[in-house]
């Protein structure tokens, strides 16, 4: 009988085996075979940070992407500046492969020293003010500041920042920290610009943030709220579109979920990614970078409502009916990303001070 155990297994794993090497028959890049012989030979592990399956459709990028090439993806969830601090720590010694961030960090991750050029396929038609010349990091998907609501547990939908400072949404708003996560530093900047400030000046939304704090908010999270959000435990969840149309046409919510671009403006906030200097599965890590940059992976993130950095890669028709409508996103405006880097110190500080009172 273990002969005949030994056998199926065999067949299985040989199975397996010309899965991968038919699904490779077509390259979907030139060396595409060649990188992967590379990353098997170190290990056929990867290990990315920040990559959250509940958040920017990971899930799915992990799923076709260990289908196509039996690698292994170990992850996990810190957020942007929790994952510079990370890789800080770990300089001498990095157990990461890639990392990915907000679009800010990953300029601040290349001045520490903690990123390694690598300019993966497609790199050429990301708009040039969303890579770094030598890519050290580069942008890949898009997401809005908005407001996603739980219309079972509000009585009136908010329909701009100012509205949420209406005691009918005492203890009801939940956002990330901005000192230590991406959307956190995004709403900053969102409601700085949409409240008469700029990167130039942040008070306008510290300010705001601040008196936003005396009554309404919930909770200010560390780590991505999508579980407590699709469980019923948030009533407005300020974060990113995707987060919405994900809980909403995905996780089952349905017409439970209105999202919402707050009438005064907002902002759209790309994430980039880099290849971490001296990682321990380097060709591994390159590989995971240029599908995530192919035509394949970033139809993926369009399939999860995330809109990829490619403009000729375009949402899915069944996709793009659910988005509201384009009118609604022209209040959304792109900032310039090379200051807000600069001022992402300044924005943790103020809002550590003004909004939680800390000394």
């Amino acid at each position: 009988m273990r002969k005949y155990v030994g056998l199926v297994l065999c067949v299985i794993l040989v199975v397996a085996f010309l899965g991968v090497a038919l699904a490779l028959e077509e390259e979907l890049y030139p060396g595409e075979k060649e990188l992967l012989e590379k990353a098997r030979a170190e290990g056929g592990i990867v290990v990315s940070y920040d990559t959250g399956p509940t958040w920017a459709n990971w899930a799915g990028v992990f799923k076709k992407f260990t289908q196509r090439y039996d690698i292994e993806i170990v992850y996990n969830d810190l957020g942007s500046g929790a994952t510079v601090v990370r890789l800080e720590k770990e300089k001498n010694r990095p157990n990461a492969d890639t990392a990915y961030y907000f679009m800010p960090f990953g300029a601040s991750a290349k001045e520490k020293g903690l990123t390694e050029g690598f300019i993966p396929v497609n790199f050429e038609k990301i708009p040039e003010l969303l890579r770094d010349t030598e890519g050290h990091w580069f942008s890949i998907h898009k997401g809005t500041v908005v407001f996603v609501v739980n219309t079972r547990l509000v009585r009136k939908i908010p329909e701009g920042w100012k509205d949420l400072l209406d005691p009918a949404f005492r203890k009801s708003v939940v956002y990330l920290d901005p000192r230590t996560t991406g959307i956190g530093f995004a709403i900053v900047l969102a409601t700085a610009h949409a409240l008469g400030g700029s990167v130039d000046d942040l008070m306008p939304g510290i300010s705001y943030l601040a008196e936003l704090q005396k009554e309404n908010i919930r909770l200010i999270e560390k780590t991505t709220e999508y579980d407590k959000f699709v469980k019923g435990e948030i009533p407005v969840w300020i974060t990113y579109d995707f987060n919405g149309y994900r809980a909403k046409y995905i996780g089952g919510l349905g017409d439970d979920v209105a999202i919402v671009i707050p009438k005064e403006g907002t902002i759209t906030a790309p994430y980039a990614i880099s290849l971490v200097k001296g990682g321990p599965h380097p060709n591994a890590g390159k590989l995971w970078l240029n599908f995530i940059m192919s035509r394949e992976g970033q139809l993926t993130f369009a399939e999860g409502f995330v809109r990829p950095i490619l403009d000729d890669v375009e949402l899915p028709p069944e996709v793009q009916s659910k988005f509201l409508p384009a009118e609604e996103y022209a209040k959304a405006i792109d900032i310039d990303w090379v200051k807000a880097q600069k001022v992402q110190p300044e924005a943790a500080k103020l809002w550590g001070s003004k909004v939680l009172g800390e000394e």
